[in-house]
């Protein structure tokens, strides 16, 4: 899903740009001292996740991770997500330095949308994976690669009219991604709550600390 160099208009760069920086400020202002380790580990799940694709076009297909991302740290997730993007593309030239802005976008705008949406709902009980959790977390992780694909389909329909048939096919082919991702999404969420469950809870307990 990394968009190459050279493919975008530069309106479609310079708002992506504008609206990564303003993330990744937002995302920054919300992230506490403590929460950093948390923040760095998934980081770099999602720069492994997202090394291992399949290369489509303009573009590419792969885990992201992004709605368990979303989940786990909030708004933190969009400085998370451009670390990774940024170290990708100067190690690995995925994407690019230009269209780094856009594919944080891509990418991180659907973590912070299923914070919102489904955080609580995965969040529902702390000690046992309940229905409304995996279902939750399930939801979550595919919806986010749904999200993603959207947005990479509008960006590449605004650069022209010659890639709406790429933007219809890049949709398509992440059906199959959502799927896994949602199972993934499953997994991990159901792993964490048994093995570590105050890394889902910590924002909660600095909320009652602050009562």
């Amino acid at each position: 899903m990394h968009i190459a160099e050279g493919v975008l208009t530069t309106p479609v760069l310079i708002s992506g740009a504008f609206i990564a920086f303003a993330g990744t400020v937002v995302g920054l202002s919300k992230t506490k001292i403590e929460d950093i380790p948390k923040t760095a580990v998934f980081a770099s799940a999602f720069f492994v996740a997202s090394l291992v694709h399949i290369p489509l076009g303009v573009g590419s297909v792969h885990l992201m991770l992004n709605g368990l991302l979303g989940i786990l740290l909030g708004w933190a997730a969009v400085p998370a997500i451009l670390t990774a993007l940024f170290l990708q593309a100067i190690l690995f030239q995925f994407g690019g330095l230009t269209a780094l802005g856009v594919n944080t976008v891509v990418m991180a705008t659907p973590a912070v949308i299923c914070y919102y949406l489904f955080r609580k709902l995965v969040l529902v009980s702390k000690n046992r994976a309940s229905y409304i959790s995996i279902v939750s977390a399930f939801l979550c992780g595919a919806f986010a690669i749904l999200l993603s694909a959207l947005i990479l389909a509008f960006c590449l329909m605004l650069s022209g009219d010659e890639f709406k048939a790429v933007a219809g096919i890049a949709i398509i082919v992440h059906i199959p991604i959502m799927v896994v991702e949602g199972i993934v999404t499953c997994v991990c969420i159901s792993f964490v709550k048994k093995v570590k469950p105050e890394i889902l809870y910590i924002f909660d307990k600095q909320k009652e600390s602050k009562i």
